[in-house]
Parts: structure tokens; sequence; C-alpha cells
């Protein structure tokens, strides 16, 4: 869509298989009359669908005698609706970040918050079945209950699941007289608060990579360059064996037949004849004169750089260096600034 290539992070599938794991360990045990011996245990079958398709099936059987897949008790649950969440957005510019098994680095946008309408239906024939059910549901929903899963795992990204209970009603069907209780059904309503995650892409444009350890979760370096073409600053060279003196760090320097003017940065002061001039209010081209003010040293220009000037190199390294992710730690900089040798 909208020119991206084809992603799926099965988000909303995951929310709702975190939804049914809550209910597919339910069970009912059944006593003697006196409710001291247990002499029967049942596992609740928990199954995805309609509420009318299990009722349509279990009606079709008003004995209840059929096979196994439509015996109750029985549990069903469907995701019935979405809707956006504007009351948990983020600001849209932010982004996540994971280094990939190759060392570099992996970029997701931050998810867009949904909110998951479930409906789930418990249906028996005893009432004593029906209520032993919910006391094992409800009890935990106070009135929200928290799962925590791992959408994006080659991101890390593990997020709190709140599932709020929004209501509980029961229905009660007959069959012949009023003493004679056919299908005893109730249903909770659900609303999860879930995200739905967009693709995860290598960046563009980064400045500075991970770079790999062992035993270490990394360090980040990264390079700072100033564009020539901007005027902020341009590295020419000079005609060092046909100059004369040395230019000095921060005097001005001219090209008195253009009117450009700049500060020295750096002068290498040897037969490289490096030259790096900053706040230009024009660029340097090769030919050109330039002048020093306070020096008067004279060099023309021979050579002219076209690639971007690194002014500043910041490397990040956590500490400890073993540290994980979601450790606890700290962080030491190591900043290096033009004219070291980058």
């Amino acid at each position: 869509m909208l020119g991206n290539a084809h992603f799926y992070n099965r988000t909303i599938r995951k929310v709702v298989v975190a939804f049914g794991t809550l209910f597919n360990d339910l069970y009912i045990v059944r006593y003697n009359k006196a409710g001291t011996t247990a002499y029967e245990k049942l596992r609740v079958p928990l199954s995805y669908g309609a509420k009318e398709k299990y009722l349509t099936r279990i009606t079709s059987d008003p004995d209840l005698t059929k096979s196994v897949a439509t015996v109750v008790p029985r549990i069903s649950f469907e995701l019935t609706g979405m809707s956006y969440d504007s009351g948990r957005k983020q600001i849209s510019t932010l982004q996540n970040f994971s280094q990939n098994s190759n060392g570099g680095l992996n970029v997701q946008y931050a998810p867009i918050p949904y909110d998951f309408n479930f409906s789930l239906s418990v249906y028996v024939r005893n009432t004593e079945d029906g209520t032993q059910i919910l006391e094992q549901i409800l009890p935990f929903f106070t009135p929200d209950f928290t799962v925590t899963v791992d959408f994006i795992p080659s991101m890390d990204q593990k997020y709190d699941l709140p599932i709020i209970l929004n209501s509980v009603n029961t229905t009660t069907d007959y069959e012949g007289d009023m003493m004679t209780t056919r299908l005893i059904t109730w249903d909770l309503e659900f609303t999860v608060k879930g995200y739905i995650w967009p693709a995860v892409k290598a960046p563009s444009g980064l400045i500075g990579a991970f770079s790999n350890t062992a035993n270490s979760f990394g360090s980040v370096k990264t390079n700072i360059y100033i564009e020539e073409q901007n005027r902020t600053a341009q590295k020419v060279s000079v005609d060092y064996a046909n100059g004369n003196n040395y230019f000095t760090t921060g005097e001005t320097v001219r090209v008195d037949s253009k009117g450009i003017s700049g500060d020295v940065v750096y002068f290498s002061n040897s037969n490289t004849g490096m030259l790096i001039v900053g706040n230009l209010n024009k660029i340097l081209s090769i030919g050109d004169v330039v002048k020093g003010d306070y020096s008067k040293a004279v060099y023309t220009i021979d050579a002219v750089d076209i690639s971007p000037l690194k002014a500043v190199t910041i490397t990040t390294i956590p500490i400890p260096q073993n540290s994980e992710p979601d450790d606890e730690f700290g962080f030491s900089d190591s900043i290096v600034e033009w004219p070291n040798n980058l």
C-alpha cells in the first residue's frame, strides 16, 4: 500500500491468541450431593467462533448427547470489532531501534493504538457448572487484567496488554415447561487495549551505527559532517611549495578578487597543504589566491575537496559493557573534534 513493500507482523493475530490463551485451561469439578467428594473433572473446551454458530450446533441436539464437538460445557470467543484509540496516541515521528543480526540497525515507527472488542460465551446445562466457570474468571478482572505480549521479536518490543471486563450477562433457554432447563449461556464482553505495528525497516540517512564487541550490547558511533556546499566550512589544498608564511588558526582570510572571506579552522603547515576555512560567505574555487589578515600568508588553491568534511565523532558506550537493553546501565561518551586525525 502507498508504494510500501509487503509486510505482516501478525499483531492482530497475537492479540487474539493472547486473549484466548487466558481461558484455555478452565476445568469443572463435579462433587457428590454432600459436596465433599469429587467424582468427575472436565476440561472446558475453548473454540474461536461466533456465538450463533455454537448455539445452532448445541440446540440441534436437545438432549445434548451428540459428539464431543457439541457437548456442553463449552466456551467460545470472537473478535467483534476494532476502534482507534486516540487517547493512547504517541508522537507520529517516534521510532524504535534494534540491533539486527548483521550488527546494523532496524527501525520501526511507534505502534498505532487500537481497542479490540471481544465477546466470550460460556454454554452450560447446569447452573452449578456456569457459576463454577465464572468464579475461575471474574476474580482476575478488577476490572482489568494485564498480560505482556512480545509483539515484534526482532525489535524486542514487549508491551503490556490491558484486558478490561465490561459486562457479564446470562440467558436461560427453556424447552417445555419452565422447570426444564435446556441451556444456560453466560456472555462476557471485553475490551483489549492493543496495538497495530507498522513495518520494520532499515534506517535511511542514519549517521552512525552499532559496532559489536564480544559479550557486549555494543557501542554507538555518530559521525557529524559539514556539508561544504552550504558555505559553513570547506576543505581545500593549497600550493604549499609556492606560498609564504603560515595561516594562524582563527584568523580571517580573504580572496580579494571575489570578495570572499572566512576564518581559518585548520592549516596543516606541511607539504599536504590542507586548509579548512569556516564561516565562508562564498565557496572557494581552484585558482583563488587566499591571503591572511594577521599572518600575511598567501597561498593559491590547487584542489578542492568535494567530499563532506567530518567535524565531530561521538562514541557512546554502555556501562557495564555486558549490559542488555532492558538492564539498568549508564553511558560513557567520547567526543572527538576536528582537526584530529579521524
